[in-house]
């Protein structure tokens, strides 16, 4: 069956993330002196492994083992976050979810106990894209939030959100990657694909 490279070596654990070495540290830490917080931004460039990176946090979060500093990728919470198919686990589009009465039914939903897990958490990605009322909305929980809910929000543009939202997060800059770290990626899915290709072909794509 025909799967997308970027899916199908998107990596599933921190010790796979390339490039953003102080922020896995950062995470690893807080859920090793168990002092997670209750709301993330993640910012950067496009294709640098936010939203991997989020995905990942969730699972080591809600890992049947857990919190861990690795997730296992085997037990059913684990899995369900790969499948995309977690109850407590739910991946919001900004741009296309950015009005107060979206907000508002996360707010509502937020207040549910997780269904399996030990954490509901949401992922916002493009949360910049967000309307000036419905991130007003989304303040109040943000303020008072239930134990049991995480938020992490992804964005291109950290400058277009409110201070008041990136106040109550931890904010976390993701830094492009660099040239020798793409190679070495693009080297190591050739091999696995068990494909030839000429070095300089692969700089030339880089």
């Amino acid at each position: 069956m025909y799967q997308v490279l970027a899916r199908k070596y998107r990596p599933q654990t921190f010790a796979k993330i390339i490039g953003q070495k102080g922020i896995v540290n950062a995470l690893q830490k807080s859920i090793r002196n168990k002092r997670i917080h209750h709301a993330f931004l993640f910012s950067g460039p496009r294709g640098i492994g936010k939203t991997t990176t989020a995905r990942i946090f969730a699972k080591a979060l809600n890992c049947i083992h857990g919190p861990a500093e690795e997730p296992c990728n085997n037990c059913q919470f684990c899995q369900e976050i790969n499948s995309d198919t977690s109850l407590d686990f739910l991946e919001i589009d900004g741009a296309s979810n950015r009005g107060i009465d979206e907000v508002r039914t996360l707010r509502e939903t937020a207040l549910l106990q997780p269904a399996k897990c030990r954490f509901r958490i949401y992922l916002i990605d493009e949360v910049h894209m967000l309307t000036t009322e419905a991130f007003n909305a989304l303040l109040k929980i943000l303020e008072e939030p239930p134990e049991y809910v995480k938020f992490i929000f992804a964005t291109t543009s950290p400058e277009k959100i409110p201070p008041t939202i990136i106040s109550r997060c931890q904010h976390y800059e993701f830094k492009p990657l660099r040239n020798e770290e793409i190679t070495a990626a693009m080297e190591e899915i050739v091999r696995q694909e068990g494909c030839t290709i000429e070095p300089e072909a692969l700089t030339r794509v880089v």
